[in-house]
């Protein structure tokens, strides 16, 4: 270490994930929330006076997720983005293209870049002839002190597996790992940065303590593998995964603030100056929950005209149901078929033309639905812009299929079936335990993992593994998200370009009344059992 000169502070604030949450509500019930970007300004707005020396980053995921963001995205494209009003209100550094930044097209990423104050970053993700896709792969930003920062964005390359192909045309995904080592060189030998901060749109595969993995390593979350085998990196700010994360890796600071705007990530860098430069003293990571802080009433006003618009659309009746489809309790909607899944699944059938049909029941707080239905119904409970998809599979892909998501179930101390550690940590993924219709089926979870679907038939006809079928399902599932890999490049047979929240709304207000049915042709459970047969009108195997 040099001879010392002066010693200063630089304090790193981080957002990820925000997923379009401005206000500090539940769109479900309009109740209040502890979530979005109003409370988030408070806390930036208190930091930036006390901070030394200040960054602030959005890690990714911000321009889709609420009503809010989608009513602006499918009703008021041509508007300013209200994520981008916020962001260049509190006057971000930068920000990072994250997985659902793709959502609506490139169109619409690219009015939201150029109505931006700040550059966003992504090294990775290039277009055919290597070069940075977005333009800008990094930012240097130099302080008063002399001290100079390289900020690196990366993002998950596992997006062709989500999103619609013409919304990601002409991007190469890289390795976030070898970009990561090509730029941070860079930055550090070209550059000259005294600080090198990695912000990711992706998470941690491994347990930060132990190294372990903790999920299938698909490259989705490198996380870990960036501090460990990337030298030079500082500080990694982390996303995508909605954890709220704190931790040191390699003797890297690691952070990871939650989603919807729950806390917010803060880094602060005790650094002394010497004669090469400035060097780190400690690093210390928090994270500042947004609980009981007051919304920016600035940000509410700015964004006041979205949310006007947004409450009075959500509030439009479309029509009505004929039945109960309520959730009162998200488990036994899992365990045995429910007139809220059937709905789902016979609209994507009756669209589709397809005999089969999957889909899932995205998290616990989806309410179903009361006798009258409003577009907030609609849209509280079909949160994401998925399209449908009709592939063709075998009949052994389905099985295998449904053995994936049986993983989903384990059996407590006490014999009770209840959620697998695997789908709830490092965060929840109800989203990737799939229920089916057009076929029956049961599921033991008694059973050793891999073995579990213990009946398997098409009309009470057991289902031939090696015949075709088509099936119906959303465009993640379809290209194999959440570790469906039997389905990857299956041949589509057709692709419905139509968000599923819209086609459950045409279809409602096209038939004015639903009625509420259950054909009980799956179950789940922890010993012997019999499934009903579903009499509904099914399409032969091919």
């Amino acid at each position: 270490m040099g001879t010392a000169f002066a010693k200063r502070t630089l304090t790193i604030l981080q957002t990820s994930d925000l997923h379009g949450s401005i206000y500090p509500i539940s769109y479900a019930t309009n109740e209040p929330k502890d979530v979005g970007f109003a409370k988030i300004a408070t806390l930036i707005k208190a930091q930036r006076e006390e901070a030394d020396q200040l960054l602030v980053i959005d890690n990714g995921d911000l321009i889709q997720g609420t009503p809010l963001a989608y009513h602006h995205a499918r009703l008021h494209p041509t508007d300013f983005n209200p994520m981008i009003l916020c962001l260049n209100e509190l006057a971000y550094d930068a920000a990072i293209i994250g997985n659902h930044e793709f959502n609506y097209g490139l169109p619409f990423l690219y009015k939201a870049i150029g109505e931006s104050r700040f550059p966003w970053l992504c090294a990775n993700l290039t277009n055919e002839d290597g070069e940075p896709f977005f333009g800008q792969p990094y930012l240097v930003k130099t302080y008063e002190s002399g001290l100079t920062v390289g900020v690196l964005g990366l993002t998950t390359p596992y997006i062709p597996n989500w999103e619609q192909p013409e919304n990601i045309a002409g991007i190469r995904f890289l390795d976030p790992v070898e970009t990561a080592r090509k730029w941070v060189r860079i930055l550090r030998e070209e550059e000259k940065v005294d600080l090198v901060i990695v912000s990711y749109h992706g998470g941690l595969e491994r347990d930060p303590e132990t190294g372990k993995a903790t999920e299938a390593l698909t490259k989705e979350n490198q996380g870990y593998e960036l501090c460990s085998e990337v030298p030079g990196i500082d500080v990694l700010l982390t996303g995508h995964q909605h954890r709220m994360l704190v931790s040191t890796i390699n003797g890297v600071c690691v952070v990871q603030p939650g989603n919807e705007g729950r806390a917010l990530g803060k880094v602060e860098l005790s650094l002394q100056q010497c004669a090469t430069g400035w060097e780190v003293l400690a690093c210390e990571a928090q994270l500042l929950s947004v609980e009981g802080v007051e919304a920016d009433t600035s940000i509410l006003e700015m964004a006041s005209p979205y949310e006007e618009r947004t409450q009075g659309w959500l509030d439009q009746p479309i029509g009505r149901f004929s039945g109960d489809m309520r959730i009162t309790e998200p488990m036994a909607v899992r365990l045995k078929d429910h007139a809220f899944i059937e709905f789902i699944n016979r609209v994507q059938m009756d669209i589709s033309g397809a005999p089969i049909s999957s889909t899932a029941l995205f998290d616990n707080t989806s309410a179903g639905f009361l006798e009258d239905v409003t577009m907030r119904d609609i849209v509280s409970n079909y949160m994401y812009p998925n399209t449908l998809v009709v592939i063709r599979v075998k009949g052994k892909d389905i099985r295998a299929a449904l053995e994936q998501g049986a993983e989903y179930f384990a059996l407590d101390e006490t014999g009770e079936i209840v959620v697998s550690p695997a789908f709830l940590l490092p965060k929840p993924q109800h989203y990737n335990y799939d229920m089916w219709e057009g076929i029956e089926y049961q599921i033991n979870v008694a059973k050793p993992i891999g073995a579990r679907v213990v009946t398997l038939t098409q009309n009470g006809v057991p289902l031939d593994m090696e015949a075709e079928y088509d099936v119906v399902m959303n465009n993640y599932r379809a290209g194999g998200g959440g570790n469906y890999t039997m389905f990857q490049n299956k041949p589509v047979v057709k692709e419905i370009a139509i968000d599923v929240s819209e086609l459950l709304a045409t279809y409602i207000l096209e038939k004015k009344v639903v009625e509420a049915t259950v054909n009980g042709n799956w179950e789940v459970v922890k010993g012997q059992g019999a499934v009903k047969r579903g009499r509904s009108s099914l399409g032969k195997p091919r």
